[in-house]
């Protein structure tokens, strides 16, 4: 079987202040995402977002039917976005190619029919990260390579957070339904993500951390803000994040990371910022 899929259902905030490390890790955390000849694939109950890692190796992998999107294709009413972080590869949309290099991305619209995806190279794979939330409209199907991707800088290396906020699938790049999707990318020396924290109730996130050294780590900030917990990941693990929770962190080493979300609207600035001072 090449495909399998995990369901995650909604962790309230009362829940989670209550939880261990292992529990926090079990409700939140999406570890062994990517694996070689295997299409791994999260259902997230958080605005049905769809979260899948997809590492072809020699032979072309699949997704046409999920059981659980409870339609007979996969795309019949969703919409989703797949970005290369891998080895070169190519995307199949229906029986139209569309080839990946390396923080290319794809952005699909509805109804476009099955997806399969074949790597150049079974000895460097690609491994294609895909999102998918439900659409009500069909938007059309763009390839959107780092240069076409909008770029926001933000941070300083006085306060260790100066990077780029690359958007990918966002309405000044790309027509979507309601998915959001892109890459923030850190200058030298920089490890700090989203500090000071925010909140956007209206929408929830999913990060996916990358492009660490093996023995880099990520401590992920979570929780209500008066109620913060941690998860600490590695390369390639993403975590979700409800609309309740903070959603911040800082790295041992150099990173990057995709995020992607989905919700009522589409205003990347719609966040209710925190003060530092409320943080505990």
């Amino acid at each position: 079987m090449t495909i399998s899929v995990n369901v995650r259902q909604v962790v309230g905030p009362e829940d989670a202040a209550k939880r261990d490390t292992q529990g926090l890790r079990e409700g939140f955390l999406i570890e062994e995402l990517f694996s070689k000849g295997r299409i791994k694939l999260t259902y997230s109950h958080l605005d049905r977002m769809i979260v899948a890692g997809i590492v072809p190796t020699s032979e072309t992998l699949v997704i046409d039917r999920v059981k659980e999107t409870g339609t007979e294709q996969f795309l019949e009413r969703r919409e989703a976005a797949v970005l290369n972080i891998g080895g070169s590869g190519t995307v199949i949309v229906g029986d139209v190619e569309h080839s990946l290099a390396f923080q290319d991305a794809l952005y699909v619209g509805m109804g476009q029919g099955p997806l399969s995806f074949r790597s150049d190279d079974r000895d460097n794979p690609a491994e294609f990260y895909l999102l998918s939330t439900p659409a009500h409209r069909a938007c059309p199907t763009v390839h959107i390579t780092l240069d076409m991707a909008k770029k926001v800088r933000m941070g300083s290396a006085e306060d260790a957070n100066a990077r780029t906020i690359n958007q990918y699938v966002h309405p000044d790049v790309c027509e979507s339904c309601q998915l959001l999707v892109g890459l923030t990318t850190f200058e030298a020396g920089s490890v700090w993500n989203t500090m000071p924290a925010h909140l956007h109730d209206r929408r929830m996130e999913v990060y996916l951390y990358f492009g660490m050294d093996e023995a880099t780590r990520i401590f992920h900030f979570m929780g209500e803000p008066h109620e913060t917990r941690h998860l600490v990941l590695k390369s390639h693990e993403a975590v979700l994040s409800p609309g309740w929770s903070i959603h911040s962190g800082a790295g041992t080493g150099r990173y990057s990371f995709i995020w992607a979300m989905a919700g009522d609207n589409m205003s990347f600035t719609d966040m209710d910022k925190v003060p530092m001072e409320n943080l505990r």
